[in-house]
C-alpha cells in the first residue's frame, strides 16, 4: 500500500506537488504535512531532489495564500462578509473569526504573516486579514514565501527521516499515511456537519 501512495506522488512530479500545495492553502482539508512529508520520502528514495521539491512546494504554498490575500484586498469588508456568511460552513469559519484574525494581525504587525506559516490552523487564515489591511503585495509574498520555505524544508526533512526510521517496517508506512489522511478528512467532515454560526 505504501508503494501505491508514494508512487502517486512520484508520478505527479514537481508540478503535482506544486498543485497540491496550492490547493492545500485554498481548500482547508488537504494537509501540507502529508504532501511535503511524502515528498521527503520521495527524496530519500532518490526519485525527487530536495531543492526543486522545496522550490515548487513553496511556490504552491505562496500562490495558494495569495488567493486569500487577494480576496481580502480586492473585495474588502463590505463585499467579503456576505460571502463568508454564505459559505462559512464549508470554510468552517464565520465572520467573527475573520474579525478576530484581523485584530490579531493588526496587533502583531506584518511579520505575523511569516510567523503564522508554522501554525497548522492560522497559516492560511492570516492571509485574509493581511489583504483586508491592504498590506503591500510584494511584502506579503516575500514573508509568505520565506515562512513557507522554512516550514516545507522541515517537512521534507521529516519525511526523509521517517523513510529511514521505518525502513524495516515499510509495510506499515502506507497504512499510517492512509490513516492520517482519513483522520484529517473525517475531522473536516465533522466540523462541517456540526458547524453552527454563533449568531
Amino acid at each position: 500500500m505504501d508503494e501505491w501512495i508514494i508512487t502517486l506522488i512520484e508520478q505527479g512530479g514537481y508540478w503535482g506537488i506544486a498543485f497540491l500545495m496550492f490547493l492545500e492553502n485554498v481548500f482547508p482539508p488537504i494537509p501540507s504535512e502529508l504532501i511535503m512529508g511524502l515528498g521527503g520520502i520521495a527524496v530519500a528514495r532518490g526519485s525527487m531532489a530536495f531543492w526543486p521539491l522545496l522550490l515548487v512546494g513553496t511556490v504552491g504554498s505562496t500562490l495558494g495564500n495569495y488567493v486569500w490575500f487577494l480576496a481580502g484586498d480586492r473585495l474588502g469588508y463590505r463585499r467579503l462578509q456576505p460571502l463568508v456568511d454564505r459559505w462559512g460552513r464549508w470554510l468552517t469559519m464565520e465572520w467573527e473569526d475573520v474579525e478576530r484574525a484581523t485584530r490579531f494581525f493588526r496587533s502583531h504587525g506584518q511579520w505575523i504573516v511569516f510567523a503564522m506559516r508554522f501554525s497548522p490552523f492560522l497559516r492560511t487564515m492570516i492571509s485574509l486579514p493581511a489583504g483586508l489591511a491592504h498590506m503591500k503585495h510584494g511584502k506579503f509574498l516575500a514573508f509568505t514565501f520565506a515562512g513557507a520555505a522554512v516550514w516545507n524544508a522541515l517537512l521534507i526533512a521529516g519525511g526523509h527521516w521517517l523513510n529511514a526510521y521505518l525502513a524495516e517496517t515499510r509495510q506499515w508506512l502506507g497504512w499510517i499515511i492512509a490513516g492520517s489522511l482519513v483522520l484529517v478528512l473525517a475531522a473536516y467532515a465533522w466540523r462541517v456537519i456540526t458547524w453552527k454560526p454563533r449568531g
